[in-house]
């Protein structure tokens, strides 16, 4: 009997805090190609802020890396060549870093590789999670009007010739 009524207490307060909990997060939105792009706003290894909604009229190449991923390394000087080919059209890249290091760790990376990229820093990988990131590197190109219009997972050769007449093509929009 004195079992039945502890089984019977734990199964009513097991009850009660199911009940108890709030459901109050955060409706999940879907990120995909086709969909606006979600606005944030990002500091730059300055300390300078970043807002995407800023960049409109500019296509985007949103790219989320971090510097002790080795297919992010592999990518930056393809990454390094596009934005070189891209100057003065109407074209941003942002390489977002989610090293936890933050600014030193993206500085002492490019002090070591030789190579530069207009980095932002998500060190709480918030800019991340809200676009569905799940690794890195995963890039985003978003057209003028803040639509995405392709999402890559993993590495790519943005210095590629194709890719690079891809681009142009959007800017020319």
């Amino acid at each position: 009997m004195r079992n039945f009524i502890l089984w019977s207490m734990l199964c009513v307060l097991v009850a009660l805090a199911g009940c108890s909990k709030e459901q109050k997060e955060a409706p999940v939105v879907k990120v995909q190609e086709g969909s606006p792009a979600p606005d944030f706003t990002l500091r730059d290894l300055n300390g300078q802020e970043t807002r995407l909604s800023s960049l409109r009229g500019n296509v985007v190449l949103l790219n989320f890396w971090a510097t002790w991923c080795p297919p992010c390394r592999e990518e930056v000087p393809s990454m390094v060549k596009l934005n070189r080919a891209m100057a003065g059209k109407p074209f941003r890249m942002l390489a977002v870093s989610i090293d936890e290091g933050g600014k030193g760790a993206v500085e002492a990376y490019f002090k070591e590789s030789g190579s530069t990229l207009p980095a932002l820093l998500d060190t709480d990988r918030a800019v991340g999670r809200m676009y569905g990131t799940t690794g890195v590197p995963e890039t985003f190109v978003i057209d003028t009007k803040g639509v995405i219009l392709k999402k890559v997972i993993g590495p790519m050769d943005w210095g590629n010739p194709e890719v690079i007449r891809y681009l142009e093509g959007l800017t020319a929009n």
